[in-house]
C-alpha cells in the first residue's frame, strides 16, 4: 500500500532517506565503530577460539541458563570470529540500517536493533546448541524490517530505498537462509529469528514523516513497547532452556536430574557420563560408574583408592592437575551413608571444582563425579540440586530377575537368581526368602545355600546364616564355597583365628584360588595387629 506523503496542490515532500530523512545515520554507525572496536580488541588477545568467545560473552546456552548470565544474549551480537564475519555483518547493517535510521525515529531504529538482537540471540538458544557470535541477526533483522517498509510505502522511497526493498530482496534473503541451512557452522536458527523480529518490528512501526503533529514521546512509548516485547520473549525462551529433565540409566539404577541442555558424552571418571557441551572453558559434567566389590561395598575404600589413582599428581586430568584434595569425608546420598572427596583441578583455562562421592549399595559403590568451573560460581548450585535430587533405584538386572521369578513359578533356579540379585544389590532382607523358597525347591544347590548364609549375615541374623553355612558344607564338604561360607560365619561371631583355621582348610581343597589368598593374608595381618 502507498500513501501521498503531500496534499493535492502541495509541493511533495522529500523521499524517504533523502532530505532530512537522509541525515547522518549516527546510530548505525556507532553500531558500526562499537563492534568494529570489539573485534580489534578481541583480536589482540589472540584467535577468537571457542574458549574465547565463551570469555568476551558469546551466546553459550548453558552459560545463559544455568550460570545466570542472560546478558550475554546481547554482547554476543558484537563479537565476531573474524574480519571477514565483521566486514559482510557491517556492509548490510550500514546499507539497510542506514535507510532504516533515516524513515523512523532514532529510537525506534534502536528498539529495532535490540529486539532483532534478542530475537537472534533467544532462537539460537532455544534451537542451536552450538556458541554463537556475530551480528548477522541484526542484519537479517534490518533486511526484514527493509522489506516490510517497501511493500507498506513503497512510493515513498528513495530510489535507492526502492531498490533495496525491490522485488528480489525477499527472494535473495530466502536463498541466503537456505545456503545457510545447507551449510555447517551457520546459526540458522539466529538468523531467522532476526529476520522475522525485523518483519514484525516493521508491521508496527510507521515512518516519521508520516506522523506530523505526534509528540515526540509516543516514539518512545512504541519504541518501548517494541523491546518490552522482546525482553519478554526472551526470558519464555531462557525459562523454555532452563527446565530440567531426569535421567535414568537402568544398568546402573542411577537417576539423576540436570539442566535439559546437557548432553551424553564420554568420560574417563565413568561409563555414565554428561556434560554441558562446552570443549574447554565453562564446561561442567557428570560421571557414574558402579564398582564391583564383591563384597559389601566399602566407601571409603574407594574413595582413598580415587585419592591415589585419579587425583594423583601423575593422573593427567583434562580439567588440569589436581590441588587441595579434602577427603573422604562423610556424606549422604539417596537417603544413605557415603564418602565424599573434593578437590580442585588448576589447567590453562583456570580452576575446576571436583566433587567426588561414593556410595556403598550391596556389593557395588557407586562412583559419582561432578566437576564446574570456579569462573562460573552459579554452578555450584547446579551441582547441589543434582546431588539432592540423585536416587539410586532397582537396576534392570534386578528387575529382569523378578519377572523370571513371576513367570517360572516353583522353579528354583529363578528364585535364586532373584535372592542372589537382590542380596548383590544391597536388599539381604528382602533376599532371604527367596532364597529359603529356591533351598527348599532344590535341596543339594550348594550355591543356592551359601547365597542364604551370605543374606543371613549381611541382614545382621549370625546364628541363621551360620546354621545355612554348615548346611552348606554337608552338601559340598569339598566345596570351596562352603568352606567359604563357614569363614564367613566365623568372622560373623567376631572368632577371627577361627576364621582362619576355616580358611586355611579351604586354601588346602584350593590352593591357587588368588582370593583365597588374599583373604588368608588379610586375616593373618589383622591377628597380628591384635586381633582375636
Amino acid at each position: 500500500m502507498s500513501l501521498p506523503l503531500s496534499s493535492p496542490g502541495e509541493p511533495r515532500s522529500e523521499s524517504l532517506g533523502r532530505g532530512r530523512l537522509g541525515r547522518v545515520p549516527w546510530v548505525t554507525l556507532g553500531l558500526a565503530l562499537v563492534a568494529s572496536g570489539i573485534y580489534v580488541g578481541t583480536a589482540r588477545a589472540g584467535p577468537l577460539d571457542v574458549d574465547a568467545m565463551v570469555r568476551f560473552g558469546a551466546k553459550v546456552g548453558p552459560l545463559i541458563t544455568e550460570a545466570g548470565e542472560p546478558w550475554r544474549l546481547l554482547t554476543a551480537n558484537l563479537l565476531h570470529r573474524d574480519a571477514l564475519h565483521l566486514g559482510l555483518n557491517l556492509l548490510v547493517l550500514l546499507a539497510a540500517g542506514s535507510v532504516l535510521e533515516g524513515t523512523w525515529r532514532r529510537v525506534e531504529y534502536g528498539a529495532l536493533l535490540v529486539a532483532a538482537g534478542l530475537s537472534t540471540m533467544t532462537c539460537s538458544l532455544l534451537w542451536a546448541e552450538e556458541v554463537s557470535v556475530g551480528a548477522s541477526g541484526m542484519a537479517y533483522g534490518c533486511v526484514g524490517a527493509l522489506i516490510v517498509l517497501g511493500r507498506r510505502y513503497r512510493a515513498a522511497l528513495s530510489p535507492a530505498g526502492r531498490r533495496m526493498a525491490g522485488e528480489g530482496v525477499l527472494p535473495t534473503v530466502l536463498v541466503f537462509l537456505w545456503m545457510g541451512w545447507t551449510s555447517v557452522g551457520v546459526d540458522n536458527a539466529g538468523h531467522l529469528g532476526g529476520f522475522v523480529a525485523g518483519l514484525l518490528v516493521g508491521l508496527f512501526l510507521v515512518p516519521e514523516r508520516l506522523r506530523a503533529g505526534e509528540p515526540p514521546s509516543m516514539g518512545w512509548i512504541r519504541a518501548g513497547s517494541v523491546v518490552v516485547a522482546a525482553v519478554v520473549l526472551a526470558a519464555l525462551g531462557v525459562f523454555g532452556r532452563s527446565l530440567w529433565r531426569v535421567e535414568r540409566d537402568d544398568v546402573f539404577g542411577v537417576s539423576v536430574a540436570m539442566p535439559g541442555g546437557w548432553r551424553q558424552g564420554a568420560d574417563r571418571l565413568g561409563r555414565l557420563a554428561f556434560s554441558n557441551g562446552l570443549p574447554g572453558l565453562g564446561r561442567a559434567s557428570f560421571a557414574a560408574e558402579a564398582i564391583q566389590a564383591g563384597e559389601p561395598g566399602d566407601g571409603e575404600l574407594q574413595a582413598l583408592r580415587f585419592v591415589e589413582t585419579a587425583l594423583s599428581a601423575e593422573a593427567g586430568l583434562p580439567e588440569g592437575r589436581p590441588e587441595k584434595v579434602r577427603g573422604p569425608e562423610p556424606a549422604w546420598v539417596s537417603g544413605g551413608k557415603a564418602q565424599r572427596v573434593q578437590a580442585e583441578l588448576r589447567g590453562p583455562g583456570g580452576v575446576t571444582h571436583l566433587r567426588a562421592l561414593f556410595v556403598p549399595h550391596g556389593e557395588f559403590v557407586y562412583q559419582l563425579v561432578f566437576t564446574w568451573p570456579e569462573a562460573f560460581p552459579r554452578y555450584s548450585r547446579v551441582v547441589d540440586r543434582m546431588v539432592a535430587e540423585l536416587r539410586l533405584e532397582e537396576p534392570a538386572m534386578l528387575r529382569e530377575a523378578r519377572a523370571r521369578s513371576l513367570l517360572v513359578p516353583g522353579a528354583s533356579e529363578p528364585l535364586a537368581e532373584l535372592g542372589a540379585s537382590l542380596r548383590r544389590w544391597g536388599r539381604p532382607e528382602e533376599a532371604v526368602e527367596p532364597l529359603r523358597e529356591a533351598v527348599r525347591l532344590a535341596p543339594s544347590q550348594v550355591g543356592t545355600r551359601v547365597e542364604l548364609a551370605r543374606a543371613l549375615f549381611e541382614s545382621g541374623r549370625v546364628e541363621e546364616g551360620c546354621r545355612a553355612a554348615e548346611e552348606a558344607l554337608v552338601y559340598g564338604p569339598s566345596e570351596t564355597v562352603a568352606l567359604e561360607a563357614g569363614v564367613r560365619c566365623e568372622l560373623a561371631r567376631g572368632d577371627t583365628a577361627r576364621a582362619l583355621l576355616r580358611l586355611e582348610e579351604a586354601r588346602r581343597v584350593d590352593p591357587r584360588d588368588p582370593r583365597l589368598r588374599a583373604a588368608e593374608a588379610a586375616l593373618r595381618a589383622t591377628l597380628k595387629a591384635g586381633g582375636r
